[in-house]
């Protein structure tokens, strides 16, 4: 079953920023107790207005982060050991999304940007609407026309939408951003594409999240801070080219350690940020 709510107009956010997309402040249904268990409850959240990217944060605008002598904090503290696709220059045209980033560098960007990650709450609503939708265009199951996903399963599985199975499989590459119609509030690749840092302490469910995953702008375990005792990973969000159309789910949750290394947690997740 899935939980829905009334539809209802959106209401007008008090201002528009350039690039990004305005979240109406509202309460929306957060989480979902038809899949898997860190998605329960589903139960609804209040959010207020926040701004997101329309899209995920391209190669273009992370070198202009690199070129101005940021985003590499992390190689410097020990927090992660590299920076980009390690696939190679297929996945690193400018208007694809960057891919191969820590939390830390995801983090870091934003704030040269002046923004900052958004929490999982907001990621969540500006990826379902208010009304508790499996994907941003709705409940319609996710296939190629929506997001770019992986077709069919396992080994025999079609990676980023590609005509064909290539081999080595990460011929099969990302997209470019915006190369499928935008979803909820106009947001692009909310669903596919690369998976997306956010700031949370990844929990085990909601439940055992607690009072920090309830109520009002709940910014998740110790409401984000840099230590937080029993937590190890943060949480991504959005599935990706790699993953089959299951991951696209705008409840789907996962954690990754924040480093992004060593080389058996080393994914291609990118992000967006928020202000």
């Amino acid at each position: 079953m899935v939980i829905t709510g009334c539809t209802r107009p959106v209401a007008a956010c008090s201002k528009q920023i350039p690039g990004m997309a305005c979240i109406p402040a509202g309460e929306f249904i957060r989480g979902s107790n038809d899949f898997e268990s860190d998605e329960k409850p589903a139960e609804k959240v209040y959010v207020s207005e926040f701004h997101m990217d329309l899209h995920e944060v391209t190669n273009k605008e992370f070198n202009e982060c690199l070129a101005a002598g940021k985003c590499r904090g992390c190689l410097q503290t020990g927090e992660c050991n590299y920076i980009g696709a390690r696939y190679g220059w297929r996945y690193k045209k400018d208007d694809q999304p960057v891919s191969g980033v820590s939390w830390f560098t995801a983090r870091e960007y934003c704030e040269f940007r002046g923004k900052r990650l958004p929490t999982e709450a907001e990621w969540e609503k500006a990826a379902r609407g208010p009304d508790g939708n499996l994907y941003p265009w709705g409940n319609e199951p996710a296939d190629c026309s929506r997001a770019i996903i992986q077709i069919g399963e396992g080994k025999k599985g079609i990676k980023g939408c590609f005509t064909k199975r290539l081999e080595p499989e990460w011929h099969m590459h990302t997209a470019a951003v915006m190369s499928r119609s935008p979803g909820a509030y106009g947001l692009y690749d909310m669903a596919g594409n690369v998976h997306e840092w956010v700031n949370d302490w990844y929990s085990k469910s909601y439940a055992a999240c607690g009072e920090k995953c309830r109520g009002r702008d709940p910014k998740g375990p110790c409401d984000g801070a840099a230590v937080c005792p029993g937590h190890k990973e943060r949480s991504v969000r959005g599935g990706s080219w790699w993953w089959t159309a299951g991951y696209a789910r705008g409840s789907k949750r996962r954690g990754n350690v924040p480093g992004n290394m060593p080389m058996e947690h080393y994914h291609h997740f990118g992000f967006r940020c928020a202000q």
